[in-house]
């Protein structure tokens, strides 16, 4: 480990510390004795609470339980509350969890610290498992050395949904490769088409991977990044300003009503109860949209690639994955559920259970050759797979850049940094000071940074 990584560990593990002693160490139970490698026992499984998760806990005491004899304890968070305690969790080595749910901008790190477990012995030894169906990208962006360390649950890149319905009723067309500029216009021609109706959800939710997913893309397109490729900081260039400036204007003159506190789940939530007329975010957000069982806008749907502006595509990359800390007691047990909850026959099972929308696609090629899935998935399927094969996390802008990451920068202190950056604008947008001086703040920061770096 590095000297700056050192650093940057410990002081991890201090407020880690502090918080687990004033919560009184609670959590899903210690894993040490939850079980044991072999059969049967019970595994401590920490999870984002999004609908994916939601689905595999609501499926997996009569299949994988039922099928293994391993029972499984959740514990479901939301994103930003999910990144804190697992944090604490690994960083401490408190092994409370035997898996938790991952992205790809913590795998990297974390498998360099030596906070999780390669799982290529695992991978390589599961009959049936076809580690090379798993999509390239999504594999890169949970290696490190060529060795993986997470195991994907579902995969995905960005793009635009829309109300076809409402843009037909008023004589528009959506692009299939829209520019910002074209998505404004299209925002205000649809703004209160339909009572109550906003014209798009974009999240201003504070978090470097609530808010700042979506808006680093758009200042990459606008010519912007974080850092050059020699760390000068640039959050308060002109490219950078313009980007925030317009995300902000966007949101606050044709987006949904309580912006500056929506995130994934409250935009998905406007979109499906038809408050908004378009939404930007992510392409796993559609097997909900289509789920007539939950979504009341279910076939209405379309789907646009990642609006730009001078780039050629601008979607993300990432994927919510399965990590096993260091610290577990029962790796055998974990890995078995991780395989399970990332093969091809669990995709299977999803869809014959709670239907095709709901499959955690993303990962695997095969996912888009089933019959069922692309009679379910045609409208945002291929959008999606492109998408993610269009994502280049070495080169999303246009300028080099200094780590990978489309959505992220690649290095530790980003996460404390994008989020206190998307404090200040989520302020902006709730209409309390200015772009100018969020970013102002933001460049100080950004600055100190990367005087460690140059």
């Amino acid at each position: 480990m590095g000297i700056i990584n050192r650093r940057l560990a410990a002081a991890a593990i201090a407020p880690a510390v502090a918080g687990l002693v004033l919560s009184g160490c609670a959590g899903a139970g210690g894993g040490g004795e939850a079980g044991t490698d072999g059969e049967g026992g019970a595994i401590t499984v920490l999870m984002v609470g999004n609908p994916q998760m939601q689905d595999i806990q609501q499926i997996t005491e009569d299949t994988f339980t039922a099928d293994t004899g391993i029972e499984v304890n959740y514990t479901v968070l939301p994103e930003n509350e999910l990144r804190d305690k697992v944090t604490q969790d690994v960083a401490t080595g408190a092994g409370q969890y035997d898996v938790v749910s991952v992205g790809a901008y913590e795998v990297p790190i974390w498998a360099q610290n030596g906070w999780l477990q390669p799982l290529d012995e695992y991978v390589d030894g599961a009959e049936d498992y076809d580690r090379d169906d798993l999509l390239d990208p999504i594999v890169a962006s949970l290696s490190v050395d060529d060795q993986l360390y997470a195991v994907p649950f579902y995969g995905e890149s960005s793009f635009l949904m829309y109300r076809k319905d409402v843009l037909q009723e008023e004589g528009i067309d959506m692009p299939e490769e829209p520019t910002w500029d074209e998505v404004a216009d299209i925002a205000e021609k649809v703004d209160k088409a339909r009572s109550g109706m906003a014209g798009i959800c974009l999240r201003g939710l504070p978090g470097w991977g609530e808010m700042f997913a979506p808006l680093t893309t758009v200042v990459n397109t606008f010519g912007g990044t974080w850092f050059t490729e020699d760390w000068e900081a640039q959050v308060d260039s002109p490219e950078f300003t313009e980007a925030v400036q317009f995300y902000v204007d966007l949101v606050r003159e044709h987006g949904q009503a309580g912006a500056s506190q929506s995130g994934f789940t409250e935009c998905l939530n406007a979109m499906s109860q038809s408050k908004v007329a378009m939404w930007y975010d992510a392409t796993s957000a559609a097997g909900s949209l289509e789920d007539p069982s939950v979504s009341n806008v279910a076939g209405k749907v379309g789907y646009a690639f990642a609006p730009v502006k001078e780039t050629d595509a601008s979607g993300w990359l990432w994927t919510w994955a399965w990590a096993m800390p260091e610290t577990t007691q029962n790796s055998d047990a974990a890995a078995e559920f991780m395989l399970w909850a990332t093969s091809s026959e669990y995709e299977e099972l999803v869809g014959e259970e709670l239907g095709w929308s709901r499959v955690p696609a993303g990962k695997r090629a095969s996912t888009y050759e089933i019959p069922e899935y692309q009679e379910t998935a045609g409208d945002f399927g291929p959008i999606t797979l492109e998408s993610i094969e269009r994502a280049d996390p070495t080169d999303p802008g246009v300028q080099p850049r200094p780590t990978v990451g489309v959505q992220f920068v690649g290095i530790p202190e980003f996460s404390d940094l994008g989020t206190k950056v998307s404090q200040e604008i989520s302020a902006v947008i709730a209409g309390k000071g200015t772009v100018d001086e969020a970013l102002a703040e933001g460049q100080k920061l950004a600055e100190e940074i990367a005087a460690d770096y140059q």
